[in-house]
């Protein structure tokens, strides 16, 4: 789903094909190389370059030639003498290089717009939410308030030299290829072109620009690096207003014939239930969603009671644990009403795809010690035994923020595929000089 700016221009030579001078297929094979020296590098080091030869059957001359086109886009550097053994010259270590690449991933949900910005290496260098009533603002405003954040973080990260490899927007909803938002029912969204409108922010240099499912990227965070991190099969629901997820079945994201799979929260449990913002009655969202939790511990400060009502997720939690610390009956029980029928649709997961874990993101996570054991008595009633058996919830430790760090992963997995991707900032010492023919080193493709 790459969005390009709309001038089509690209920083570096390379990346849509050859230089000047440089054959296509040559190009092609010396970004494969550059991926596979920095995917390594990433993983393993620090590292000498002798090493990184060893491990990629690339000889020494290539990888030398490689190693110095990573350090010009700065994306790996010298760590200092790294010493093998005690007889002979030390080598140089090489690692990643955190302190100049950033990714950024942003998301907009009901009631919140929140940035993080990594490093390459994941490390967080910014993160940030604000409330904002996006459900009520509509798409124009909404989306002048995204730009507003995007730009704001980008200008931060400008400041302290870290230069933007790619903005990755998470967004409750099904997106296309164009990064248009198709509908998004709890937003009030249809045909809204997010990734266009985000090309013409006040942003410096040639950022590409992608779109997502909110609980896609949550589901990615997870797996990478999250309480399941490394579980193959895994399924992550979201925990906010409307009801996302996201589907990890044998180690890769589960997308559908057009990437909108995952739409868990628009399924019917309940044909007598309530109409959902979806237009349908019964969804899964409108018995589990954070929406129908205040309706039932606080009433009195339920969505849609007017101006008053406080946006923002967690200031709305804290106010609920804060009646339950009270000895509000209610909250506790909302907490198990909502949990049962987590379990119920559970159920209906655990016997489609098979998952290992069940990992509860969002507002689900700060009463989990109430919701997770209705959860799983109700998923042990209605699963299928064996799968059931092999199965559990897990509450996330991401937080409101899985979206958007996912999404921001997203950006730095394209980064390490693609190293020419990121521009050129000063010239390698060997190797190709961006537009300039491999002269010296013909054969270090």
């Amino acid at each position: 789903m790459d969005h390009s700016r709309a001038d089509g221009h690209t920083t570096d030579s390379m990346s849509r094909g050859g230089s000047a001078g440089v054959p296509a297929d040559q190009a092609t094979v010396r970004r494969s190389n550059l991926a596979l020296v920095l995917r390594h590098v990433s993983t393993y080091g620090p590292c000498s370059r002798s090493a990184v030869a060893v491990a990629t059957g690339l000889n020494k001359t290539t990888v030398t030639s490689l190693v110095s086109e990573l350090q010009a886009r700065g994306l790996v550097k010298e760590t200092g003498p790294q010493h093998a053994g005690s007889v002979g010259r030390p080598s140089v270590a090489l690692a990643l290089d955190g302190s100049r690449v950033g990714a950024l991933g942003v998301e907009v949900n009901v009631d919140y717009i929140a940035a993080i910005a990594t490093d390459l290496a994941g490390r967080v260098l910014i993160d940030r939410r604000i409330g904002f009533d996006a459900m009520g603002s509509g798409p124009d405003r909404s989306l002048d308030e995204l730009v507003r954040v995007v730009e704001k973080t980008v200008a931060d990260l400008d400041r302290i030299g870290i230069a933007l490899a790619g903005i990755t927007v998470a967004v409750p909803g099904l997106i296309d290829t164009t990064g248009t938002v198709v509908v998004a029912p709890n937003l009030g969204w249809r045909g809204v072109a997010v990734a266009e409108r985000l090309s013409h922010a006040d942003i410096h240099g040639d950022i590409p620009i992608t779109v997502d499912n909110d609980a896609n990227l949550a589901a990615l965070a997870e797996y990478t690096s999250g309480v399941a991190a490394g579980t193959a099969d895994l399924v992550y629901l979201t925990g906010e207003v409307g009801v996302g997820g996201g589907v990890i079945s044998g180690g890769r994201l589960l997308g559908g014939a057009d990437g909108f799979a995952g739409e868990v929260g628009h399924v019917m449990v309940d044909p007598s239930g309530e109409r959902c913002r979806c237009g349908r009655i019964g969804c899964w969202e409108t018995k589990v969603g954070l929406a129908a939790l205040v309706r039932m511990a606080t009433p009195d400060r339920a969505y849609g009671m007017g101006p008053q009502v406080v946006r923002d997720p967690e200031e709305r939690l804290a106010e609920i644990e804060q009646r339950r610390a009270e000895g509000d009956p209610r909250v506790d029980a909302a907490a198990a009403e909502v949990g049962r029928w987590l379990g119920i649709g559970a159920a209906m997961l655990v016997n489609l795809f098979n998952p290992r874990v069940i990992v509860l993101g969002g507002y689900f996570v700060r009463l989990a010690d109430r919701i997770i054991p209705a959860a799983q008595q109700e998923l042990a009633r209605l699963g299928m035994s064996g799968a059931v058996e092999r199965c559990r919830f897990a509450a996330s430790d991401l937080g409101f923020g899985a979206a958007s760090r996912g999404a921001a992963g997203v950006v730095v997995e394209r980064a390490l595929s693609d190293p020419t991707s990121i521009a050129i900032r000063t010239s390698p010492t060997i190797g190709v000089i961006e537009g300039t023919p491999m002269a010296r080193l013909p054969h270090s493709p």
